[in-house]
């Protein structure tokens, strides 16, 4: 089902359940869309919660992304950082502002984006709010559940353990930068840019199997190490010729006249899992190995021994 015209024409109410109708319920759904509020089964006994935001013209452009592409992505950053915890997704909670002259069927895009990024993971979409709004913006709470496990924080890094990443690294930034230029390929770069592909699965495999520390890439990987080195109080590391650099980065790098390194240190949203694990434990696979933890008292991060001159990775106020 499709709708016609704008927003403001069709309504907030009819709005609401047409999106709500294209939004299934899991199996921890008890009460779902329609009530004052949602509730849900904590098998765990614990919940997992995070929230992110979503605003046009600062985390996406509509002339670059579908809705499609920002439901996908809004979902995608949210469920990841529940993975990071090493836990389950279970819901999302979603707020949506949009100007009234905004076509009907782009929150309906919206919506089916969310619901296949859910899909991925046995997630729904449970609730939500829509206003008016002079531009558009999407705000996702995630809810998790830890399956009785403990929580994996940013803050157990120890002296001696390994750095090892799994996922993308600087494709979101380098497609960022092509479509900066006015280009639309390499496709798989754009798309990156668009649609983050997290590797869900590996945040509870690396909580299982003993990772002393866990966090996802959505500012840049020095930077965000950079929080496991604060938090834990220690030095992380890193070997540059460990961190793989995949072969369309190097090659429009190449293009571009720039170090494909930049984009992989310190470029954000594609939502890869760094862990830090004991050197002696099994690390599941798709993990690699790009550095290890040191002692306080020279970082928080070093490359290749020496402090990276550059900025380390996005910041909203910078």
């Amino acid at each position: 089902m499709t709708a016609s015209g704008t927003v403001g024409a069709l309504g907030e109410f009819a709005l609401i359940d047409q999106v709500v109708a294209r939004l299934p319920q899991g199996e921890h759904t008890l009460v779902g869309p329609g009530d004052d509020a949602a509730v849900l089964a904590a098998p765990g006994g614990r919940v997992v919660a995070t929230t992110d935001l979503l605003v046009e013209g600062r985390h996406f452009r509509r002339d670059w992304s579908t809705a499609l592409d920002v439901g996908h992505k809004a979902a995608a950053q949210n469920l990841v950082d529940v993975a990071a915890m090493g836990a389950r997704p279970t819901a999302l909670l979603v707020g949506l502002g949009v100007p009234p002259e905004l076509p009907a069927d782009w929150p309906l895009e919206l919506a089916d984006g969310l619901r296949e990024e859910c899909a991925q993971v046995g997630a729904a979409v449970v609730g939500g709010d829509v206003v008016r709004s002079d531009r558009v913006v999407v705000s996702v709470t995630a809810l998790g559940d830890l399956d009785g496990w403990e929580p994996v924080l940013r803050g157990g890094a120890r002296p001696g353990d390994v750095v090892a990443v799994a996922g993308r690294l600087g494709w979101a930034a380098a497609g960022l930068a092509v479509l900066s230029r006015g280009f639309r390929s390499p496709r798989a770069l754009v798309d990156a840019h668009r649609r983050p592909e997290p590797p869900y699965p590996l945040g509870p495999a690396a909580a299982r199997a003993g990772a002393t520390s866990l966090i996802d890439v959505s500012d840049g990987l020095l930077a965000d190490l950079g929080h496991v080195a604060t938090a834990s109080g220690v030095t992380i590391r890193l070997d540059s010729a460990a961190v793989p650099v995949a072969s369309p980065l190097a090659e429009t790098a190449a293009a571009f006249n720039l170090d494909p390194l930049t984009w992989v240190l310190t470029g954000g949203d594609d939502h890869a899992l760094v862990a830090t694990f004991p050197p002696d434990f099994w690390r599941p696979e798709g993990f690699v190995v790009i550095g290890e933890v040191g002692e306080p008292g020279e970082g928080p991060v070093l490359v290749d021994g020496r402090a990276y001159e550059a900025a380390a990775g996005y910041d909203h106020f910078a």
